[in-house]
This record gives C-alpha cells, structure tokens and sequence, in this order.
C-alpha cells in the first residue's frame, strides 16, 4: 500500500508518453504518404512529357517582330492593254502609227498604278502602245456611230388598225378595232384603246377590253357611237392608247384624231394609223385622288374607301391646310345623299381612308353615280374647291371604267386613282 501512490503516477506518465509517441507516428505516417504521392504523380507527369511518336521533342522559339509583313501577290499581269480603237477598219489596224517597243527595266510609267483601262506589268515584256484617235477623221466616225446608236434606241410609235362604217338603219357610227402594233409595256402591264365622239350636241365615250401588254395587240372589238345626225355634221373622233399599271393609274402613250367629215372616204376601208404622243396640258389636272369600291349585290350596298390625294394645287394651299372629301350619290341628276369624310390639316398629300356605305338596289345602279369633291376650309364659312371627279355610267374615262369593273367584279375590292378637275 505504501508503493500504490508511486506507482499509479508512473503509470499514468508512461500513458501520456506512450500517446505522444503514438500521434507523432502517424504524422509521420501521413506525410510519408503524401510524398509518394507526389512523386507518383511526378513520374507520371514526366513519363507524359517524354518525347514519343506523337509528340515531338524539338523545341521551337518564336521571336518576335515589329516590322509587317507584306503579303505575296499570287497575280502577276505582265502586259499592258491599251484602249482599243473605236473601229477595226483595216486601214487603222495597217496603220504605220502603231510601234512595238520592247522595255528592258520596269520604267515608273510602268511601276505606277495603273489606270483603269489598263494592268500593271512586271518584268521585261512587250507592251504594244497604241495612239490616240485625235484625227478629223475618226472623229466623224465616231460622230456617225453615235447618230447610229442613237436612231436605233428610238422606240416606234405605236400603230393602230381600225374601219369606220356608218349604219344608216340603227343611225350609229361604229369604230372596229382590229390590233395594235409596237406597244411598249413600259408605262404599264395592261392597255385598253379608247374612243371620243365630240359633236356640238355633246360628247361620247366608248372603251374596249382591257389586254396585257404584248408587242401585237388583237382586239376586234366595235365601238358604237349614236349619231342620229349623221356624220356630215361638224364634229371629230378621237381613238386613244391607254396604258395601266399595279397602281391602278392611267397613262396615254398615244392617240389619234380625225373628222367627221372624212368618215364616207374611211368607210369599209382598213386604216393603218401611227399614234403620236399627247400633248401634256399640266393645266387641266389638279390633282389626283384615290378610290376604292365595291357592290355587296345580296345587301344592295355601295361601298366607297376614300383613300388618299396627291399632286393637290399648291398655289391654293399657301395659308390652311385642312382638308376633306365631300361624296354625293346621285340618280341621273337627283342627289339622293350626302357625306362627308374627316378634315386633314398640315398635309399636301392627306391621307382618309375612311369607308362609306349607301344603299342602292341592282336595278338603278345603271343610272347611279358618285360625284366627288376635295375640299380646303380656309377659316370658317370659307371653304375652297380643289378639284371634283365623277364615278359613274355617265361618267367618263377612269370614272366609267371604274364602275364597269366594280359591276363586272361583285364583292370585290377595286382600286384606281381619279384626276381632279376644277
């Protein structure tokens, strides 16, 4: 009992040695570990950085440069072509003028950048120089080629072929109209031939068919005027060309005129006529407007889409700008209703878009018409008429055509631009 104390003491010393001694050695453990680690990971790496069959062992040094680089030119042009004469007579290409010279060094003619008639050259080369056409002579030439060129790009007027025959029995005069040559398709896709009979007692219109444009035209189509009077009164018939675009928009490209009175020599005879261009009169259009409608034949409706105007007189635009479309539809010469679209300010080319519907039956659409009419209130109680136009069976040029197609074409939409007159 006396050694007890002692020797508990010495056990508990000899413990905590012994678990020092033990931590330390897994330390060391652990890092001897770690190191054969890495050092496997090291052989590994190194045997991946061994030079093999794939991999190339050479070492390769970049340096590094300020100067730049010109690219190689991959075309070389050796010979220079001059302009070439303006004819290929054999008395310019025998010519004692035309020298061959042969360059031994690339000269600073030769060097500098070429112009853009002719290539650079390089190098010893023949180059043939060939002089300028200044002489009296090749100016003449070139002078009656260019007349030449110049003729032949004139484009022939359009021909008509038609025959006159007066019927003395139904008191009419009918125009046949066969076909047309040489019509251009430039001023529209589409053409349609035109007839005005202008008397003292008034005036008539008739159209033919519209066709698309090609070169030769066949038609045979009659246009009948009334003439009770018979044809040796005062008066002249007038066959137009008219040709249409996408837009809708009208264009006379030829016409031609003839009296009355010659109608018994023309009679029963085929005419061969040249049209010749009309004569632009700026001063009867005052503008244009467009228009659209259409005819619902189950609900008896007329619809009318005021769209937009152009090409308005500006002389009486100076001060207001408010402008408006005012339509009336009429019954021969009965107005049966009136409306009005918005007013537009500020704008020369106002755009409406505005629909309006009227109620017509079938039967009286024969005898119906539109009459339309650009307004310009100034201030109040002022108002100023731009320009009217007519849609209508009575009504002439784009305004009877217009309605023609919107019978011919039920609940559909057409489109076509009107000129204003005053």
């Amino acid at each position: 009992m006396i050694f007890s104390a002692p020797v508990i003491a010495l056990g508990a010393t000899l413990g905590t040695a012994s678990g020092i001694l033990a931590i330390c050695g897994l330390s060391l453990l652990c890092k001897s570990c770690k190191k054969g680690i890495s050092e496997k990971d090291q052989e590994s790496d190194s045997e991946k950085t061994q030079p093999s069959v794939f991999h190339s062992a050479q070492q390769f040094s970049v340096k590094k440069s300020t100067e730049p680089i010109q690219p190689r030119t991959l075309l070389k042009f050796p010979r220079i072509y001059r302009p070439k004469p303006l004819v290929t007579s054999p008395e310019v290409i025998n010519s004692t003028d035309y020298t061959l010279e042969t360059t031994d060094e690339p000269s600073a003619e030769n060097t500098a950048e070429p112009e853009d008639s002719c290539l650079a050259t390089d190098g010893s080369e023949e180059v043939f120089i060939i002089p300028r056409q200044d002489s009296k002579a090749a100016l003449d030439i070139s002078g009656d080629l260019k007349k030449e060129t110049a003729g032949g790009n004139t484009t022939p007027n359009p021909k008509l072929h038609f025959s006159l025959q007066y019927n003395t029995q139904t008191l009419e005069l009918q125009v046949t109209v066969i076909e047309a040559e040489n019509v251009s398709a430039t001023q529209g896709h589409d053409c349609y031939i035109t007839g005005h009979l202008t008397t003292k007692s008034g005036r008539s219109e008739a159209l033919t068919s519209m066709h698309r444009v090609t070169p030769h035209l066949l038609w045979e189509e009659t246009l009948v005027f009334p003439l009770p009077e018979g044809y040796g009164i005062e008066g002249e018939i007038a066959l137009s060309l008219f040709n249409c675009d996408k837009f809708s928009r009208h264009t006379n490209t030829g016409m031609m005129r003839f009296k009355l009175a010659d109608v018994g020599m023309l009679s029963d005879a085929d005419c061969w006529v040249d049209l010749q261009p009309p004569k632009q009169d700026p001063a009867i259009s005052v503008g244009e407007i467009l228009l659209s409608i259409s005819y619902l034949p189950a609900a008896n409706r007329l619809g009318v889409v005021v769209m937009k105007a152009r090409s308005l007189q500006s002389d009486k635009l100076k001060d207001v700008i408010d402008l408006s479309v005012k339509l009336a539809l009429k019954h021969q010469a009965t107005k049966l209703k009136k409306k009005q679209t918005r007013r537009v300010k500020h704008k020369m080319n106002p755009v409406w878009n505005e629909m309006m519907m009227f109620e017509v039956p079938h039967e009286l659409l024969s005898q119906s018409s539109l009459d339309l009419e650009v307004l310009n209130q100034a201030c109040v109680g002022d108002v100023q008429s731009l320009g009217r136009c007519a849609v209508g069976m009575q009504a002439t040029g784009t305004g009877l055509q217009h309605w023609q197609q919107m019978l011919n074409n039920p609940r559909k939409q057409l489109a076509m631009w009107h000129p204003l007159y005053e």
